[in-house]
């Protein structure tokens, strides 16, 4: 007797039993099925987010790759490159395992169900409507943001950016051949990043066809507001400027703050004026499952840049997402105020214990923004670079931390214009590894 493994999305979508599925005449997509199995809950119905889940051995960038540079004894906590150290929403790894059933592993054909989960999780959460037909699914943000710039900035051309702003524009930018144009923030009396607005349009010249928009901000984690994005969108259309705007930070909000999504604001223009990229790989954690997606209610630009753009789909990693957007919504509504608390943490504990760094609580995604001016300072780290060929004072402050501290960070400077005397500080881990980090950086500063 054969056995057949998902088959009908509609069905399942209804409610379907799997025995019902096996029986269907429907030959549709298997990618629904595996993605509409429900999580199970945790007994107690509290996902346990201070388990300490190791990730070494596994290949993993933010562990693995820091110990194979700088040796498994200097390093005692990964606190560098931006994903979780969670066990993963259990929807997921059951969405998985159910799809790994069906074992042939030819192309995919459809994705509409994916994208209904895209967009019902865009209005359930961020209360934007977007037509599942607009949304176009990507690899990740990253060939998303090329075949935009593609479609934009000629090589050659300049591209606007609000500095310090996450490092891997810069890639997208050799990557497009296009140049940046970086406009730096600076901080007010309550050190929160400003724009620094004439700046901004100063900069804004005739061979600079696109923005890319970091929102909320990493690092700095901004979450700007909509007087900011009005601003800056209507700068944007007088000069000719298309806004690329890179939101995938968007579900990690602070209390007290708010997310206010470009694709949302009340001028029709500008929002017809922009690309927005999206994905949960943040949110849940997906990095390794390439999809992301962008959408616009531009016609137009949104065929312009999907000409430039090739959807390479990774049928797993659509499983993944799919089941995330469905059915994670409970375990994230557990982990954002935890990582709350992490964020409350680590600014009251550099301000009680280690006051040389100083930390102003992010208002937006899970990373901390830290100004380790005094401790640069102290150490002689642009000396010291210097005579030892590195890239930056802030890479010499990184080795410092390894040594002293077992802590990796990463340097500020190569987040740009701005970056100087800054380390970023990943908060979305554990608290018993977040306080074994913030120990070890007091106890090392003590030393200074």
């Amino acid at each position: 007797m054969s056995n057949i493994i998902g088959l009908s999305r509609r069905a399942l979508l209804k409610g379907a039993s799997m025995a019902a599925l096996a029986s269907a005449a429907d030959m549709g997509s298997a990618v629904a099925v595996a993605a509409d199995r429900k999580a199970r809950r945790p007994k107690n119905g509290t996902y346990d987010f201070d388990e300490i889940y190791s990730r070494i051995g596994t290949d993993c960038v933010k562990w693995d790759a820091q110990i194979a540079r700088f040796g498994a004894e200097h390093i005692e906590v990964g606190m560098g490159i931006a994903d979780l150290d969670f066990r993963a929403a259990p929807c997921i790894g059951e969405a998985l395992a159910e799809r790994c059933k069906h074992e042939n592993w030819g192309y995919l054909s459809d994705t509409d169900s994916y994208k209904e989960a895209i967009a019902m999780w865009s209005s359930e959460r961020h209360g934007v409507e977007l037509d599942p037909q607009t949304i176009t699914i990507s690899a990740g943000v990253h060939p998303g943001l090329n075949a935009g710039l593609r479609a934009l900035s000629p090589p050659g051309t300049k591209v606007l950016l609000n500095t310090p702003t996450y490092n891997g524009f810069y890639s997208d930018l050799r990557w497009t051949h296009t140049l940046a144009n970086d406009s730096e923030m600076y901080t007010d009396d309550d050190g929160v990043y400003q724009i620094d607005w004439d700046d901004l349009e100063a900069r804004m010249t005739p061979d600079t066809y696109a923005m890319l928009l970091c929102n909320p901000q990493n690092p700095t984690g901004n979450c700007w507001s909509q007087d900011d994005l009005l601003r800056l969108g209507k700068l944007c259309l007088k000069h000719g400027i298309t806004v690329l705007a890179d939101e995938i930070h968007c579900d990690f909000v602070m209390q007290g703050q708010k997310y206010t999504p470009f694709a949302s604001l009340p001028d029709k223009d500008i929002v017809d004026n922009s690309v927005t990229f999206k994905a949960v790989s943040k949110t849940f954690s997906l990095a390794a499952m390439k999809s992301a997606y962008f959408f616009s209610t531009n016609p137009v630009l949104l065929e312009r840049v999907r000409w430039h753009h090739r959807a390479d789909i990774n049928t797993l990693g659509v499983v993944a997402n799919e089941a995330a957007y469905r059915h994670g919504a409970e375990w994230f509504d557990q982990l954002l105020p935890y990582i709350d608390e992490n964020q409350t943490l680590a600014e009251a504990y550099f301000k009680e214990h280690a006051p040389m760094i100083k930390y102003k609580k992010a208002q937006g995604t899970y990373l901390a923004w830290l100004d380790v001016t005094d401790l640069a300072e102290a150490i002689d780290a642009a000396q010291k670079a210097e005579k030892e060929d590195l890239l930056s004072a802030e890479h010499y402050v990184e080795r410092w931390l390894v040594e002293h501290a077992h802590v990796q960070l990463n340097p500020g400077s190569s987040y740009g214009p701005g970056g100087t005397n800054h380390m970023r500080m990943n908060l979305g881990a554990p608290r018993p590894l977040v306080e074994k980090a913030l120990d070890n950086i007091a106890n090392a500063l003590q030393q200074v």
